[in-house]
């Protein structure tokens, strides 16, 4: 059996598809708007593209896709999600950004709930101690037994 070669003859057409490769692409505004929503949701995973070239600043990006809510809310092109990219240094940093901001507003967010008290907030009044008469007032508040 005879395996055929084929002659490399054009190295420097593979050097600059190589170097296209790892640059990576950037997305166009409305793809990196919809990317960075899903960064910020945590919806996105990054890793560099090459972490042992200091020269390639490039990060493969898989995006995820968000939660039923999200998804009909932000409306995002199915091309995008469920996907690998390879994205451009500057705009890969970007998504670091807004990817650990996401994190960390939505961390607070949690925080602030864990210590809310939805109970006072909607069942007790300052003046109900002073008042006990007037327990059936109109609204939420008024509407507790005891």
């Amino acid at each position: 059996m005879c395996m055929k070669s084929q002659k490399i003859t054009h190295i420097g057409e593979i050097r600059n598809e190589l170097n296209k490769y790892r640059r990576g692409r950037k997305l166009d505004i409305h793809q990196f708007n919809q990317v960075a929503r899903l960064a910020w949701l945590g919806r996105v995973v990054m890793q560099p593209l090459d972490p042992q070239d200091p020269d390639c600043t490039s990060f493969l990006v898989y995006v995820q896709e968000p939660d039923e809510l999200a998804a009909h809310i932000l409306d995002t092109d199915q091309e995008l999600v469920g996907a690998m990219h390879i994205v451009d240094g500057k705009q890969a940093q970007a998504l670091v950004r807004i990817l650990r901001g996401g994190v960390e507003e939505r961390a607070k967010l949690y925080q602030d709930l864990s210590r809310s008290d939805f109970y006072f907030r909607y069942f007790y009044r300052p003046d109900d101690a002073q008042n006990p008469s007037d327990e059936r007032s109109s609204g939420p508040q008024g509407d507790h037994e005891g």
